[in-house]
């Protein structure tokens, strides 16, 4: 898988399959990188070179795949802005109120409806966490 061509005592060339199999060895676990470029008879610091270079193509292209999107939107009324201006406001229920708690330090502000159910779970909770 070695391909050595333009070998002139200088540098020798992988090919990028040579490469790919090399990195995959080390991203398995427990791989030790030393061990598999001694095995192939490359310098280590060339292997973690390549795993470095690798990892960062494939968290660039893990990215891009999920870079935002715009998507196109088309917003109809629903009514007339005159209706939705002349509308008078709801009335305030009558169960509308205020509830404030200190318990060991802690304030609890409550507003609007507030449901039994709910009231006494987080009591229960504050209770236990006291």
């Amino acid at each position: 898988m070695k391909s050595e061509s333009g070998h002139s005592g200088g540098r020798r060339h992988h090919d990028r399959a040579f490469k790919a199999k090399l990195v995959q060895q080390c991203l398995e676990p427990r791989a030790s990188v030393s061990a598999i470029a001694l095995e192939h008879g490359i310098n280590a610091n060339m292997l973690f070179t390549w795993r470095r270079a690798w990892l960062r193509e494939s968290a660039a292209a893990s990215q891009a795949a999920t870079e935002t999107r715009l998507l196109q939107v088309r917003v109809e009324p629903h009514e007339p802005i005159a209706a939705i201006v002349n509308t008078p406001k709801p009335a305030v229920p009558t169960g509308y109120g205020l509830i404030e708690l200190e318990i060991a330090g802690a304030k609890l502000r409550l507003r609007g409806t507030v449901q039994e159910d709910s009231l006494r779970a987080v009591l229960r909770a504050l209770r236990e966490a006291a």
